[in-house]
């Protein structure tokens, strides 16, 4: 197993790139985006960085579906979908973990259950389920609704199907198969269990028809940052992908969560939180603020209000002036993190709209970070010391390029202050992040 007290590494994984403009930047390839190349190169840089994982995020349905006309101007973001896609890396990849999200709010629990199953075996036991509930409300247009699943609905619903996808998993015991070809029996029927789940939302027998995944149960990650969302994951996840702007949010949200344990008799490093971080990487500090420059120089207004509307849960800002302070805005039914982080912020620097755009343009909510390869270890070293994270989610602003930086100067200099790994420990996604493998909870003790 690895070290619990080195840093964890992931990356959000897109063929573009994270930042608004991304697709405009001059070693851009959005011709390619839709192919398979340019995952299977990224991906392999960060194995060859030695990551944990990389994972996919995911939606049912294009960003932006109210105004086709700002879509033409933007990248529609890419998604392919998550576990056919990390089925394919699997096999160009050897240690690396693979998360796939999907959502429980627009997914059936069995369909989930089999699917991660299905990745954990092609895999050799590298998958990851990013549990989420869709904060994209156009998704619910896709799938015969008028509108979006309530937020403590959707909380609901994703408590009881995350109970049981970790039922399905347990279908099989570890040792049910046989094989016996002498005698013919295939498996021991005393190993085989049924689910037999009745609960509010859903009937399911089971049992799963793929037999135990190899890590036991694939690893569970999950994002929210609302009340519901923090006592799922506290109950359920193994790691935390979160949106924190300053160090005191981070260590406040850290001890918050690691706080809401113990009544689920889990211990505190039983979950990994890795918050999302954007860097800008330069040899020198101008170089890398040039970087930064380069890329905010890209963002046409137009698309950067557009960007707040999805981020801030479908409010419209047009009709304000950009240049003047955000105003105050009401709870929506979109992500509450994001909302909450983005306000805010913006009254914490005073920041006017267009500063606000040009903010979340950049990271869309995440924390962005400019520097040397030796600043930027600092500062990441700073935030696992004062226990606001246990490794970090890097976030590619564009594609080719910062994903190598990364590795190439950031990650030797995390190696050599020695608080990163410098080989893998061992060979599933539960092995690089020091996790236990779970026992079949039908087994006999």
């Amino acid at each position: 197993m690895a070290k619990t007290n080195q840093m964890k590494l992931g990356l959000l994984l897109n063929s573009i790139g994270f930042h608004i403009a991304a697709w405009r930047h001059p070693d851009a390839r959005p011709d390619l985006a839709s192919t398979f190349a340019p995952y299977a190169d990224i991906t392999k840089t960060a194995e060859r960085g030695l990551f944990d994982l990389v994972f996919l995020a995911d939606s049912a349905a294009v960003h932006h579906a109210h105004d086709f006309d700002i879509m033409t101007k933007m990248a529609p973001f890419y998604q392919m979908e998550p576990t056919t896609l990390l089925s394919s890396l699997a096999a160009v990849t050897d240690k690396i973990g693979l998360v796939a999200s999907i959502t429980t709010t627009y997914n059936e629990p069995f369909h989930i259950a089999r699917k991660m199953a299905t990745l954990d075996h092609l895999s050799a036991g590298r998958a990851g389920w990013n549990l989420i509930t869709s904060a994209n409300q156009a998704e619910a247009f896709n799938f015969s609704r008028d509108a979006h699943v309530d937020h403590a609905q959707r909380y609901e619903r994703a408590e009881e199907v995350a109970k049981i996808v970790r039922g399905l998993w347990d279908s099989w015991e570890d040792d049910a198969f046989l094989y016996n070809k002498e005698t013919g029996q295939f498996f021991r029927r005393e190993k085989l269990h049924l689910l037999d789940h009745k609960g509010p939302l859903f009937s399911v027998r089971g049992p799963l028809n793929v037999n135990r995944p190899p890590q036991g149960q694939p690893v569970i990650a999950q994002a929210g940052s609302s009340e519901p969302g923090k006592e799922l994951a506290a109950e359920t996840a193994d790691i935390v992908f979160t949106q924190q702007l300053t160090l005191e949010n981070g260590k406040e949200f850290y001890a918050d969560l690691k706080g809401r344990m113990g009544k689920f008799g889990r211990e505190r490093d039983e979950i990994k939180i890795m918050p999302g971080v954007v860097p800008f990487v330069g040899r020198t500090q101008e170089e890398a603020d040039e970087n930064f420059q380069k890329m905010q120089s890209l963002i046409l207004p137009e698309v950067g209000l557009a960007l707040l509307r999805e981020l801030l849960g479908g409010v419209d800002l047009s009709q304000y002036p950009l240049d003047g302070p955000m105003p105050d805005l009401t709870e929506t039914n979109a992500g509450k993190g994001r909302l909450k982080n983005l306000t805010e912020l913006a009254k914490r620097e005073n920041m006017s709209i267009r500063q606000l755009y040009q903010h979340a343009a950049g990271s869309r909510g995440h924390w962005v970070l400019r520097g040397t390869p030796a600043h930027i270890a600092d500062v990441l070293e700073h935030w696992i010391k004062e226990e606001a994270a246990d490794g970090f989610v890097v976030i590619p602003p564009y594609l080719p390029g910062t994903i190598d930086s990364f590795v190439d100067l950031v990650v030797p200099e995390l190696q050599r202050r020695g608080i990163y790994r410098n080989a893998y420990e061992g060979n599933t996604l539960r092995d690089h992040l020091g996790l236990a493998r779970p026992r079949n909870k039908f087994a006999k003790a």
